[in-house]
């Protein structure tokens, strides 16, 4: 599409280029021809901070469509106290091209629209692909016919060649993170994934290309340097990370502009911060949230629901939440609630609440059509669903029979769904359940043509479907936030980038089997390395039926993931903890308490990723990205940057081969000091998750107790390990927002090989009862 080079113009910090041969090659918008501005006319490289860099053809026309960035780059009015400054230092050319220079990073721009990039030391960071790039040798029709008899399916070649795409250099080293929620393992390096949304309850191995979530970020770690790209096209994009070639990676789409944030870094940190700067970070939730909560898709009756309430009392399980899934609606439609069945609503999450355990409903975005249903009749009256080509409303299938689908690119319908959340919040429900947003339908997927609205003009599902869920979101927040004045807490199924400053997520309807479990520690990695910190899987499995053991094993990775909740399918083996016998009950209890016990740490892991974008969860590689033994540890994960977790995640195994990275850990079970930099099998028995932490932590902790209310601010213990070390806890209200106008505490903790100081840096909530120093088990070794 850009040939030869013929010059550049600069506006602030915008360069705009000049080519030869604009408007040649394929046209990425023959679906929707425009005329405002030619496509590959001026594409434009541009300074966002001194470490970000905006690569962009505005081959529609329009300009920048975001929705995972929202506020305006271009005129930087990023009043948070996260604000960036950037500079375009320098531009200047010569034979090799235009070269754009901030204090961080250099771009060189040259023909055919290449853009390298390269650290302030002049080191290349990415470069784009100048080779040949390969393909795989062609199958004839014959063939193909044999192939699709014995049920196979091959497209014959691999080659992928987009309308919109940009192919860039791999080197030997080459590691590749992130891309959301996505199969298989932690390096993403030799496969191709597709960002676009879908819902496909299969037991997922690594060969799915697509799942719930389309986050089209990936980090690559260099020998030297770190660098992601957030290629922010929310049409159906493809992401090849070597597979079609060993020498280069490939980035396309079916539509849509070529707009990709480059971001450069030391390390992996400096890129996942900069990325949440970029699209968001993820504020805080309540205290509550981070409690276990238990579900399943099959508590049909009102009686059925309050004996798993009492269950958790009578076997003495923590529990925080209890999930309503589609049961408890009438006729499974939205903003109603089944008074056959679950009888009154209000009563049984009043109930709930006096015993410590909040209420969160699941609702999906498919509208029942019927007559003098409120929800239906007022959405047609204004408007409000998605329509056809031809200007009708468009009508497929989900739970409740012939549906229609909310129009949530559409501001006025996003403020009327906010509204409509007053239903649930009268009743006293805690949270919503966004789920079936990809949007999920029974009659085929919606059609691309299908059209809805992208805030202030029409748009075809082609481009929209990545975004519903992204958009249903924040629909959802805004309208809790509103109404409440506390901080919402919104589960979805389905996002898109920046999806994390509206909503927690899981991974969707897995699977009772071992290779979900063993999946589970890359992909919530992953989904943090991504922005999404706040995410859990269905602990024990959605689908299948979970054997004792493996629920065993799950819950114990359950336990230090962000969001714990134990759910499961209609129709599978029933897996409330005490389903599996005293053995495992007991284990369950174990792994429940420690969880309630490590609530003070996990919250200030929270906070630090409102503040600095690290998440919760992390793999390895973040805390030690210059450690080859950590590049591709699938299952082995931080809980912060002091508590390693080595679960066991292998049927029959009672015993584990651990990895330490370097530093001096201690065995938190027994307190036996271990040198890192090195491998060892640690014994592990069924009801022992092996566990490390870091010489000199300290880990805030608080008394075990059945749910977070239950004297929150009464006791605080400070367990100490051998060592130097200083560590700052955070604590507030755990409610609303009243944080953000400094209602909160912070507390400096100095710990000198068990001698503890306390320094409060500030002071804006209420002190704690006590604070009680705890020596660890490693100070009796």
């Amino acid at each position: 599409m850009f040939e030869k080079l013929k010059g550049y113009r600069v506006e602030g910090n915008k360069v705009y280029f000049q080519y030869e041969g604009e408007n040649t090659g394929k046209n990425p918008c023959e679906k929707n021809p425009c005329e405002k501005n030619p496509c590959g006319k001026e594409p434009c490289v541009e300074v966002i901070s001194d470490s970000i860099i905006n690569v962009f053809a505005d081959y529609n026309g329009l300009g920048h469509r975001s929705r995972a960035i929202e506020w305006d780059a271009q005129k930087g009015n990023d009043t948070s106290e996260n604000a960036k400054s950037g500079k375009l230092e320098t531009v200047s050319q010569d034979e090799s091209g235009v070269t754009i220079k901030t204090k961080k990073l250099t771009a060189v721009v040259g023909d055919n629209f290449r853009v390298d990039f390269y650290d302030n030391n002049g080191m290349p960071l990415s470069l784009a692909f100048r080779g040949e790039r390969k393909e795989r040798p062609a199958i004839s029709p014959m063939m193909l016919a044999f192939l699709a008899k014995e049920g196979h399916a091959s497209a014959g070649s691999i080659l992928g060649d987009y309308p919109v795409q940009e192919v860039r250099a791999l080197d030997d080293a080459d590691c590749i993170y992130g891309l959301g929620d996505k199969t298989g393992f932690l390096n993403k390096r030799h496969y191709m994934y597709e960002m676009w949304n879908t819902d496909n309850p299969n037991p997922q191995e690594d060969n799915f290309k697509a799942l719930y979530k389309s986050i089209p970020f990936m980090l690559v770690l260099k020998e030297k340097g770190a660098y992601g790209i957030f290629f922010d096209n929310h049409s159906k994009t493809y992401f090849d990370m070597g597979k079609e070639g060993e020498e280069y990676y490939v980035l396309g789409a079916e539509e849509g502009n070529l707009d990709y944030y480059f971001i450069g870094g030391e390390g992996l940190k400096d890129v996942v911060a900069d990325y949440t700067w970029l699209t968001g970070r993820a504020p805080m939730q309540q205290l509550w949230t981070l409690g276990f909560h238990q579900s399943r898709w099959g508590y049909e009756t009102e009686e059925e629901i309050r004996g798993i309430a009492e269950g958790m009392k009578k076997h003495e399980l923590p529990c925080d939440c209890i999930h309503f899934d589609i049961d408890y609606m009438d006729s499974f439609k939205v903003f109603t609630w089944n008074k056959e069945t679950y009888k009154d609503g209000g009563k049984v999450i009043s109930d709930f609440k006096d015993m410590g355990i909040k209420a969160v409903t699941i609702i999906d975005p498919g509208v029942k059509v019927e007559k003098d249903y409120y929800v239906y009749e007022e959405g047609m009256e204004n408007g409000y669903f998605a329509k056809t080509p031809e200007g009708e409303v468009y009508v497929n299938e989900v739970w409740p029979g012939d549906a229609v689908f909310p129009d949530f690119g559409n501001p006025k319908v996003r403020t009327w769904w906010g509204e409509k959340q007053k239903y649930l919040v009268d009743l006293g429900v805690a949270g919503v359940w966004n789920d079936m947003n990809e949007p999920a339908s029974f009659r085929g997927p919606l059609p691309d043509d299908i059209v809805f609205t992208d805030e202030d003009m029409a748009a075809p599902h082609s481009q929209m479907h990545n975004i519903y869920g992204h958009n249903m979101a924040k629909a959802t927040y805004e309208g809790w936030k509103k109404l409440t004045g506390k901080r919402p807490f919104v589960i979805t199924r389905a996002c898109y980038g920046g999806s994390q400053k509206y909503t927690t997520g899981w991974t969707g309807d897995n699977h009772s089997i071992w290779a979900h479990l063993r999946m589970a520690i890359p992909q919530l990695c992953n989904m943090g390395l991504s922005g999404m910190s706040f995410v859990g899987t269905d602990v024990g499995g959605f689908g299948s039926d979970c054997t004792p053991e493996l629920f065993a094993r799950w819950i114990q990775v359950g336990c230090f993931s962000p969001l714990f909740r134990d759910h499961a399918a209609k129709g599978t083996r029933m897996q409330e903890p005490w389903q599996f016998g005293e053995e495992i009950l007991s284990i369950s209890r174990k792994y429940i308490n420690l969880r309630y016990e490590l609530l003070p740490y996990i919250y200030d892991l929270m906070h630090e990723c409102e503040m600095s974008g690290m998440p919760m969860m992390r793999p390895l590689v973040l805390e030690y990205d210059k450690d080859e033994n950590v590049k591709n540890r699938n299952d082995e994960f931080m809980l912060g940057d002091r508590i390693l977790v080595a679960p066991v995640v292998e049927q029959g195994a009672r015993e584990k081969l651990v990895y330490l990275p370097e530093g001096t850990w201690y065995d938190y079970w027994t307190g036996e000091k271990v040198e890192g930099k090195s491998s060892f099998i640690r014994k592990a028995p069924l009801d022992l998750c092996p566990i490390y932490v870091k010489a000199g932590a300290v880990i805030p902790k608080y008394p075990v107790r059945m749910h977070v209310g239950e004297d929150k601010d009464d006791l605080l213990i400070l367990e100490v390990y051998p060592g130097e070390g200083t560590y700052t806890h955070y604590q507030d209200n755990g409610e609303n927002f009243d944080y953000h106008q400094g209602g909160f505490n912070t507390y400096e903790i100095h710990n000198h090989d068990g001698q503890v100081e306390v320094k409060k840096q500030h002071d804006g909530y209420r002190d704690y009862g006590k604070i009680e120093v705890r020596k660890s088990a490693a100070f009796e070794k």
